[in-house]
């Protein structure tokens, strides 16, 4: 038996054309729905963050606001008279926690045999450095040099020059020390050295 086409036109298949062209319709109206659900999400997402944006710029000019009233508010004689009392109660603290012991320990371990310490007076400066003044006799200013060299050489002091140098009436050179006592980093204080047989 033949098996022959005998009309004018050629057979298509146009179901399968009908089905991948409506599957593709399909897809088609899905990806548009997918975008314009997106972009009106996107859009009320931007609106909320230009809304956020508005109200911190708002705030932040607020706030300079206040604290530009805040700035010329402030009493400049009142700050001052504030961080003097300030200062006075951290030099009142640093004397306070002032050890004495420490210090005459370091002054007996470095002191030479022909200097003498006559008076010790500590302080603290208007920038919270204690310093300490002392008056030093001596037979020779090389002595008292070199008790200054021996004091700066403990690392506990710092800057220590002689202020005033004179001769008192029994032929003794009397110097004032004056230098930071640095008590954080001084270094543990010698022990002291043995006392002298004459």
């Amino acid at each position: 038996m033949l098996r022959m086409n005998l009309s004018t036109r050629p057979f298509y298949n146009e179901r399968a054309a009908q089905f991948v062209l409506g599957a593709v319709a399909l897809l088609i109206a899905a990806l548009t729905v997918f975008n314009v659900v997106q972009y009106r999400s996107l859009s009320v997402r931007y609106t909320q963050l230009l809304g956020h944006v508005e109200d911190a710029e708002r705030r932040a000019t607020t706030l300079r606001g206040d604290a530009e009233r805040a700035r010329q508010n402030v009493d400049r004689a009142q700050l001052l008279t504030v961080a003097a009392a300030a200062r006075e109660a951290n030099g009142l603290i640093d004397q306070r926690a002032f050890s004495w012991t420490e210090l005459l320990n370091r002054l007996e371990a470095t002191l030479p045999a022909d200097v003498r310490i006559q008076s010790i007076r500590p302080s603290t400066d208007r920038d919270g450095n204690m310093t300490v003044t002392m008056l030093v006799l001596g037979r020779r200013a090389e002595d008292i040099e070199q008790f200054v060299e021996q004091l700066e050489t403990t690392g506990a002091f710092r800057h220590l020059y002689s202020r005033t140098e004179t001769t008192n009436p029994e032929g003794l050179l009397e110097a004032t020390l004056e230098g930071w006592y640095l008590v954080e980093t001084a270094v543990p204080a010698p022990k002291p050295r043995p006392a002298r047989e004459d």
